[in-house]
Protein backbone atom coordinates (compact mmCIF):
# COMPACT_ATOMS: atom_id res chain seq x y z
CA UNK A 1 0.00 0.00 0.00
CA UNK A 2 1.63 3.36 -1.04
CA UNK A 3 1.66 6.01 1.79
CA UNK A 4 -0.76 8.13 -0.29
CA UNK A 5 -3.43 5.20 0.05
CA UNK A 6 -2.31 5.01 3.70
CA UNK A 7 -3.36 8.68 4.15
CA UNK A 8 -6.47 7.98 2.20
CA UNK A 9 -7.46 5.24 4.85
CA UNK A 10 -6.92 7.02 7.68
CA UNK A 11 -9.23 9.85 6.78
CA UNK A 12 -12.13 7.50 5.88
CA UNK A 13 -11.76 6.12 9.38
CA UNK A 14 -11.72 9.23 10.44
CA UNK A 15 -15.06 9.80 8.43
CA UNK A 16 -16.41 7.12 10.19
CA UNK A 17 -15.80 7.74 13.65
CA UNK A 18 -16.74 11.55 13.32
CA UNK A 19 -20.21 9.88 11.88
CA UNK A 20 -20.32 7.66 14.10
CA UNK A 21 -19.70 10.17 17.18
CA UNK A 22 -22.07 12.77 16.12
CA UNK A 23 -25.30 9.67 16.05
CA UNK A 24 -24.57 9.29 19.76
CA UNK A 25 -24.48 13.21 20.42
CA UNK A 26 -20.78 12.95 20.93
CA UNK A 27 -17.79 14.80 19.59
CA UNK A 28 -15.02 12.85 18.01
CA UNK A 29 -11.45 11.88 20.19
CA UNK A 30 -8.68 12.94 17.85
CA UNK A 31 -5.17 11.10 19.40
CA UNK A 32 -3.37 13.89 21.50
CA UNK A 33 -1.65 16.73 20.19
CA UNK A 34 1.50 18.65 21.23
CA UNK A 35 0.86 22.41 22.35
CA UNK A 36 4.16 23.36 22.22
CA UNK A 37 4.12 26.94 24.73
CA UNK A 38 6.11 29.03 26.57
CA UNK A 39 7.98 32.06 26.67
CA UNK A 40 9.39 33.41 23.67
CA UNK A 41 13.11 32.66 22.33
CA UNK A 42 12.55 29.21 24.97
CA UNK A 43 13.34 26.73 22.51
CA UNK A 44 9.62 26.08 21.14
CA UNK A 45 11.14 26.36 17.51
CA UNK A 46 13.15 23.89 18.27
CA UNK A 47 10.94 21.22 19.78
CA UNK A 48 8.27 21.44 17.22
CA UNK A 49 11.21 21.09 14.45
CA UNK A 50 12.27 18.11 16.62
CA UNK A 51 8.44 16.66 16.89
CA UNK A 52 7.47 17.55 13.17
CA UNK A 53 10.40 15.57 11.98
CA UNK A 54 8.14 12.38 12.87
CA UNK A 55 6.97 10.42 10.30
CA UNK A 56 3.33 10.79 12.09
CA UNK A 57 3.31 14.89 12.96
CA UNK A 58 2.94 17.74 11.54
CA UNK A 59 2.76 20.82 13.29
CA UNK A 60 2.64 24.51 11.52
CA UNK A 61 3.88 27.52 12.40
CA UNK A 62 2.15 29.60 14.61
CA UNK A 63 -1.62 30.15 14.75
CA UNK A 64 -2.29 33.01 16.80
CA UNK A 65 -6.16 32.58 15.71
CA UNK A 66 -7.48 29.60 17.66
CA UNK A 67 -8.55 30.95 20.68
CA UNK A 68 -10.18 34.30 19.08
CA UNK A 69 -12.36 31.24 17.16
CA UNK A 70 -12.82 29.91 20.51
CA UNK A 71 -14.09 33.01 22.26
CA UNK A 72 -16.00 34.17 18.83
CA UNK A 73 -18.25 30.31 19.51
CA UNK A 74 -18.23 31.42 23.20
CA UNK A 75 -20.06 34.64 22.36
CA UNK A 76 -22.54 33.09 19.97
CA UNK A 77 -22.78 29.87 16.92
CA UNK A 78 -20.85 30.66 13.98
CA UNK A 79 -21.58 29.56 10.52
CA UNK A 80 -19.31 27.86 9.12
CA UNK A 81 -17.83 30.73 6.82
CA UNK A 82 -17.22 32.47 10.02
CA UNK A 83 -14.96 30.21 11.28
CA UNK A 84 -13.57 29.75 8.34
CA UNK A 85 -12.91 33.44 7.72
CA UNK A 86 -11.46 33.52 11.38
CA UNK A 87 -8.16 31.53 10.18
CA UNK A 88 -7.89 32.56 6.47
CA UNK A 89 -8.20 36.63 7.56
CA UNK A 90 -5.47 36.53 10.06
CA UNK A 91 -2.49 37.84 9.46
CA UNK A 92 -0.53 34.30 9.90
CA UNK A 93 -2.54 32.66 7.10
CA UNK A 94 0.01 32.76 4.32
CA UNK A 95 2.44 30.86 6.02
CA UNK A 96 0.43 27.86 6.31
CA UNK A 97 0.15 28.11 2.42
CA UNK A 98 -3.60 26.00 2.72
CA UNK A 99 -6.24 26.38 0.07
CA UNK A 100 -8.48 29.07 2.32
CA UNK A 101 -11.56 27.32 -0.35
CA UNK A 102 -10.81 23.78 0.82
CA UNK A 103 -10.81 24.68 4.74
CA UNK A 104 -13.88 26.64 3.78
CA UNK A 105 -15.73 23.96 2.15
CA UNK A 106 -14.50 21.18 5.13
CA UNK A 107 -15.83 23.92 8.10
CA UNK A 108 -19.20 24.73 6.03
CA UNK A 109 -19.66 20.98 5.81
CA UNK A 110 -19.44 20.84 9.01
CA UNK A 111 -22.79 19.39 10.93
CA UNK A 112 -23.06 21.23 13.55
CA UNK A 113 -20.37 23.74 12.91
CA UNK A 114 -18.48 23.46 16.37
CA UNK A 115 -15.46 25.21 17.62
CA UNK A 116 -13.70 22.08 18.03
CA UNK A 117 -14.06 20.60 14.43
CA UNK A 118 -13.58 23.73 12.92
CA UNK A 119 -9.96 24.26 14.22
CA UNK A 120 -9.27 20.45 14.01
CA UNK A 121 -10.28 20.62 10.28
CA UNK A 122 -7.49 23.67 9.89
CA UNK A 123 -4.88 20.84 11.41
CA UNK A 124 -6.26 18.19 9.52
CA UNK A 125 -5.50 19.67 6.52
CA UNK A 126 -2.27 21.42 7.13
CA UNK A 127 -1.44 17.72 8.38
CA UNK A 128 -2.77 16.06 4.94
CA UNK A 129 -0.39 17.83 2.91
CA UNK A 130 2.45 16.83 4.86
CA UNK A 131 1.44 13.02 4.33
CA UNK A 132 0.75 12.78 7.84
CA UNK A 133 -1.75 11.72 10.43
CA UNK A 134 -1.71 13.67 13.10
CA UNK A 135 -1.76 17.25 14.18
CA UNK A 136 0.50 19.91 16.97
CA UNK A 137 0.58 23.07 17.21
CA UNK A 138 3.57 25.47 18.72
CA UNK A 139 2.42 29.10 19.50
CA UNK A 140 4.78 30.28 22.33
CA UNK A 141 1.72 32.70 23.51
CA UNK A 142 -1.05 29.19 24.44
CA UNK A 143 0.44 28.68 27.60
CA UNK A 144 -1.67 31.54 28.93
CA UNK A 145 -4.67 29.67 27.05
CA UNK A 146 -4.15 26.42 28.46
CA UNK A 147 -7.85 26.19 29.91
CA UNK A 148 -9.56 27.60 26.79
CA UNK A 149 -7.99 25.70 23.99
CA UNK A 150 -8.41 21.99 26.47
CA UNK A 151 -12.23 22.87 26.96
CA UNK A 152 -12.76 22.48 23.13
CA UNK A 153 -9.94 20.48 22.07
CA UNK A 154 -9.63 17.65 25.25
CA UNK A 155 -6.63 16.22 22.80
CA UNK A 156 -4.56 19.01 23.45
CA UNK A 157 -1.13 18.06 25.84
CA UNK A 158 0.63 21.22 26.53
CA UNK A 159 4.38 20.80 26.27
CA UNK A 160 6.07 23.97 28.27
CA UNK A 161 9.28 24.35 27.04
CA UNK A 162 11.34 26.33 29.86
CA UNK A 163 14.64 28.21 29.64
CA UNK A 164 16.71 30.03 32.17
CA UNK A 165 15.86 33.41 31.99
CA UNK A 166 18.72 35.11 31.63
CA UNK A 167 19.89 32.88 27.90
CA UNK A 168 16.10 34.41 27.15
CA UNK A 169 16.74 37.97 28.02
CA UNK A 170 19.66 37.79 25.75
CA UNK A 171 17.68 36.45 23.05
CA UNK A 172 15.01 39.17 23.32
CA UNK A 173 17.03 42.35 23.50
CA UNK A 174 18.66 40.66 19.70
CA UNK A 175 14.80 41.44 18.14
CA UNK A 176 13.23 44.11 16.73
CA UNK A 177 10.47 43.09 18.98
CA UNK A 178 9.54 42.65 22.69
CA UNK A 179 11.05 43.55 25.76
CA UNK A 180 13.72 46.27 25.44
CA UNK A 181 15.58 45.94 28.58
CA UNK A 182 16.53 42.95 30.93
CA UNK A 183 13.76 44.64 33.43
CA UNK A 184 11.33 43.99 30.54
CA UNK A 185 12.41 40.53 29.96
CA UNK A 186 12.75 39.43 33.55
CA UNK A 187 9.12 40.45 34.40
CA UNK A 188 7.50 38.98 30.93
CA UNK A 189 9.45 35.76 31.94
CA UNK A 190 8.84 35.46 35.66
CA UNK A 191 5.36 36.53 34.97
CA UNK A 192 4.02 34.21 32.23
CA UNK A 193 5.88 30.88 33.44
CA UNK A 194 3.97 31.96 37.09
CA UNK A 195 0.94 31.94 35.57
CA UNK A 196 1.72 28.88 33.36
CA UNK A 197 2.34 26.82 36.44
CA UNK A 198 -0.58 28.39 38.87
CA UNK A 199 -3.03 27.71 36.07
CA UNK A 200 -1.40 23.76 35.69
CA UNK A 201 -3.17 21.86 38.38
CA UNK A 202 -6.28 22.87 36.10
CA UNK A 203 -5.23 21.59 32.94
CA UNK A 204 -5.30 17.85 32.37
CA UNK A 205 -2.84 17.36 30.38
CA UNK A 206 0.38 19.95 31.24
CA UNK A 207 4.27 18.79 30.83
CA UNK A 208 7.44 20.85 31.37
CA UNK A 209 10.70 19.92 29.38
CA UNK A 210 13.89 22.62 30.11
CA UNK A 211 15.27 23.89 26.97
CA UNK A 212 19.01 22.78 28.92
CA UNK A 213 17.89 18.99 28.88
CA UNK A 214 16.63 19.39 24.92
CA UNK A 215 20.30 19.91 24.66
CA UNK A 216 22.13 18.28 26.64
CA UNK A 217 19.99 15.00 26.45
CA UNK A 218 17.80 15.26 23.48
CA UNK A 219 16.85 11.60 22.92
CA UNK A 220 15.82 10.93 26.81
CA UNK A 221 13.98 14.55 26.80
CA UNK A 222 12.32 13.36 22.80
CA UNK A 223 11.36 10.17 24.47
CA UNK A 224 9.52 11.60 27.41
CA UNK A 225 7.60 13.86 24.94
CA UNK A 226 6.76 10.88 23.26
CA UNK A 227 5.54 9.09 26.35
CA UNK A 228 3.13 12.24 27.09
CA UNK A 229 1.87 12.55 23.75
CA UNK A 230 1.05 8.65 23.58
CA UNK A 231 3.65 8.82 20.15
CA UNK A 232 5.97 6.07 19.53
CA UNK A 233 9.64 7.22 19.32
CA UNK A 234 11.49 7.78 16.46
CA UNK A 235 14.87 8.41 15.52
CA UNK A 236 13.97 10.31 12.85
CA UNK A 237 13.77 13.23 15.07
CA UNK A 238 17.30 13.62 16.25
CA UNK A 239 17.88 14.66 12.53
CA UNK A 240 15.32 17.40 12.10
CA UNK A 241 17.67 19.83 11.15
CA UNK A 242 18.55 18.24 7.51
CA UNK A 243 14.69 19.33 6.48
CA UNK A 244 14.42 22.20 8.94
CA UNK A 245 15.64 25.04 6.19
CA UNK A 246 12.45 23.75 4.32
CA UNK A 247 10.08 23.63 7.06
CA UNK A 248 10.73 27.00 8.25
CA UNK A 249 10.71 28.50 4.69
CA UNK A 250 7.16 28.77 5.30
CA UNK A 251 8.01 31.75 6.91
CA UNK A 252 9.68 33.44 4.18
CA UNK A 253 7.06 36.24 3.75
CA UNK A 254 6.63 39.77 4.90
CA UNK A 255 4.22 39.45 8.11
CA UNK A 256 1.89 42.24 8.85
CA UNK A 257 2.40 44.32 12.15
CA UNK A 258 -0.08 46.54 13.62
CA UNK A 259 0.72 50.34 14.18
CA UNK A 260 4.67 48.91 13.50
CA UNK A 261 6.51 48.32 10.24
CA UNK A 262 5.93 44.66 8.77
CA UNK A 263 8.57 42.34 9.29
CA UNK A 264 10.53 41.79 6.39
CA UNK A 265 10.81 37.90 5.65
CA UNK A 266 14.53 37.82 5.95
CA UNK A 267 14.17 38.81 9.66
CA UNK A 268 11.64 36.16 10.25
CA UNK A 269 13.86 33.53 8.51
CA UNK A 270 17.52 34.89 10.76
CA UNK A 271 15.30 34.63 14.11
CA UNK A 272 15.25 30.88 13.70
CA UNK A 273 18.62 30.00 12.27
CA UNK A 274 20.19 28.56 14.83
CA UNK A 275 17.07 25.45 14.62
CA UNK A 276 18.40 24.79 11.38
CA UNK A 277 22.04 23.40 13.01
CA UNK A 278 21.94 19.90 15.52
CA UNK A 279 21.72 21.01 19.19
CA UNK A 280 24.53 23.12 20.20
CA UNK A 281 25.90 23.13 23.91
CA UNK A 282 26.65 26.70 23.82
CA UNK A 283 23.36 27.91 24.17
CA UNK A 284 23.35 27.02 27.24
CA UNK A 285 24.85 29.36 30.00
CA UNK A 286 25.46 32.46 27.30
CA UNK A 287 24.61 35.09 29.97
CA UNK A 288 27.75 34.20 32.41
CA UNK A 289 30.01 35.80 29.46
CA UNK A 290 27.81 38.35 28.02
CA UNK A 291 25.51 39.95 30.91
CA UNK A 292 27.87 42.26 32.70
CA UNK A 293 27.41 42.12 36.82
CA UNK A 294 25.14 44.64 36.95
CA UNK A 295 22.77 43.26 34.46
CA UNK A 296 22.80 40.25 36.47
CA UNK A 297 21.75 42.06 39.04
CA UNK A 298 19.37 44.02 37.60
CA UNK A 299 17.79 40.41 36.48
CA UNK A 300 17.66 38.59 39.57
CA UNK A 301 16.32 41.20 41.32
CA UNK A 302 13.11 40.67 39.40
CA UNK A 303 13.24 37.10 38.90
CA UNK A 304 15.21 35.26 41.17
CA UNK A 305 12.71 33.72 43.09
CA UNK A 306 12.02 31.86 39.72
CA UNK A 307 15.14 31.46 38.55
CA UNK A 308 15.37 29.27 41.83
CA UNK A 309 12.06 27.73 41.64
CA UNK A 310 13.08 25.97 38.34
CA UNK A 311 16.68 24.91 39.19
CA UNK A 312 18.81 27.52 38.09
CA UNK A 313 21.83 29.00 40.15
CA UNK A 314 21.67 32.53 41.35
CA UNK A 315 24.94 34.70 40.31
CA UNK A 316 24.20 37.92 42.36
CA UNK A 317 23.20 39.17 46.13
CA UNK A 318 20.27 40.80 44.26
CA UNK A 319 19.18 37.35 43.21
CA UNK A 320 19.20 35.71 46.22
CA UNK A 321 17.77 38.59 48.25
CA UNK A 322 14.56 38.24 46.09
CA UNK A 323 14.29 34.40 46.38
CA UNK A 324 14.73 34.81 50.37
CA UNK A 325 12.01 37.56 50.17
CA UNK A 326 9.63 35.27 48.03
CA UNK A 327 10.61 31.98 49.77
CA UNK A 328 11.42 30.65 46.53
CA UNK A 329 11.93 26.42 46.63
CA UNK A 330 11.96 23.88 43.77
CA UNK A 331 8.77 22.08 44.24
CA UNK A 332 7.93 19.43 41.63
CA UNK A 333 5.98 20.32 38.18
CA UNK A 334 2.48 19.14 38.04
CA UNK A 335 2.76 16.79 34.73
CA UNK A 336 0.16 13.84 33.68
Amino acid sequence: MGFSDQIERYRKRWDIVRAGRRLRGRSPEPPPAPFVCGVTRSGTTLLRLMLDSHPDVAIPGETHWVPKLIKAFERSPQSGEDAANLAIDHKRWGDFHLDAEELRERIKGLDPVTAADSIRAFYMLYAEREGKSRYGDKTPGYVKEMRRIQRVLPEARFVHIIRDGRDVSLSHLRMNWGPETYAQSARLWRNRIRKARKMAPSVKHYTEIHFEDLVADTEGSLRRVCEFIDLDYDPVMLDYHERAEGRLAEKARELPRKNRPNQPAEARLESHRLAKEPPRSDRIGMWRERMTDEEVAEYEAIAGDMLVELGYELASEAGEARAAEKGARAPAAATT
